[in-house]
């Protein structure tokens, strides 16, 4: 008699753009006021064009967790990016590390950037990424802003250990972060590496390293432990010709600015590699197999 198999289940990956231009980011905030943004070149709506052509040629479909100041100054692109299929979530309202807030500050800036969000683009938001990963075991109070507010999910944690965030004890997938809420935390992306966590969800470590350890990471993680990817990159990795910051730390320029010309074919061939899909239908299926903070 035939015995039949059952083929593994496909797994689609989660695909996610963090949405902020190239002055809002975390290596340039000691050296960029925010006092300043309105008087400097906007240039995120023509990469997230770019990227949202993109994606269209492998028919991939993403989160773009964006930051209210963005979608207040570029209204007809989020409709854009809504129109084309692609979720649109929050990134909180201009960048403020979770960490660097109490929970009043925090649950008034969530709120402020999801009613931009929603007013926008008619669609109710569901999901929220923090500025740099910032949420950690600092802040606690965190997840009960959001579980209070109404979201199903975030993916605000780095369960690594790294000089600008990472929690490194949180766990590596889905997780529920209160035991009153059906809240569920995705991470981003880590492999094992010689028994230690490596980061290998994208940004800068993608960028950087060669694209044969992202396919490699992506792979293991899909294949050794059956688990979603998640990945992740900003607008601004895509433009080489963005303006430079001279009085940016060395550090930050060289984590900033390398590989920024490749940065596109590399994503090209990534989103055409493997499977991919927004961040709130990851959320919901891996909600079932998601453990106890606790635990």
């Amino acid at each position: 008699m035939a015995v039949l198999t059952v083929p593994p289940r496909k797994i689609i990956n989660g695909l996610s753009v963090d949405v902020e231009d190239w002055f809002q980011v975390g290596a340039f905030e000691d050296v960029i006021s925010r006092g300043s943004w309105d008087r400097l070149p906007l240039r995120v709506s023509d990469n997230v064009l770019r990227v949202l052509d993109l994606f269209a040629e492998a028919e991939a479909k993403a989160t773009f967790f964006t930051l209210g100041w963005v979608a207040q100054r570029n209204t007809e692109l989020m409709r854009r990016i809504a129109d084309a299929g692609h979720e649109i979530a929050s990134h909180g309202w201009d960048h403020a590390r979770v960490h660097t807030l109490d929970r009043a500050g925090f649950g008034a800036d969530i709120a402020k950037a999801r009613k931009v969000l929603e007013d926008i683009t008619g669609v109710q938001v569901t999901g929220y990424r923090a500025p740099s990963f910032s949420i950690d075991q600092r802040t606690p109070w965190a997840y009960m802003e959001l579980a209070e507010q109404g979201y199903a999910y975030s993916s605000s944690v780095a369960p690594v250990t790294h000089d600008h965030y990472g929690w490194r004890d949180a766990p590596r997938f889905a997780f529920n972060p209160l035991p009153w809420s059906d809240l569920v935390e995705i991470p981003v992306t880590t492999a094992m590496l010689g028994g230690k966590r490596v980061a290998a969800g994208g940004g800068g470590f993608f960028r950087v390293l060669p694209y044969a350890f992202s396919r490699w990471a992506i792979r293991q993680v899909n294949r050794t432990e059956r688990r979603p990817a998640v990945f992740y990159f900003h607008p601004w990795e895509v433009d080489p010709d963005q303006p430079r910051v001279p009085n940016a730390p060395m550090r930050s320029k060289l984590r900033h600015y390398t590989n920024l010309d490749r940065m596109a074919d590399k994503l090209r061939a990534l989103v055409h590699e493997f499977d991919w899909g927004r961040m709130d239908m990851l959320a919901h299926r891996e909600a079932s197999r998601a453990t106890s903070l606790a635990a």
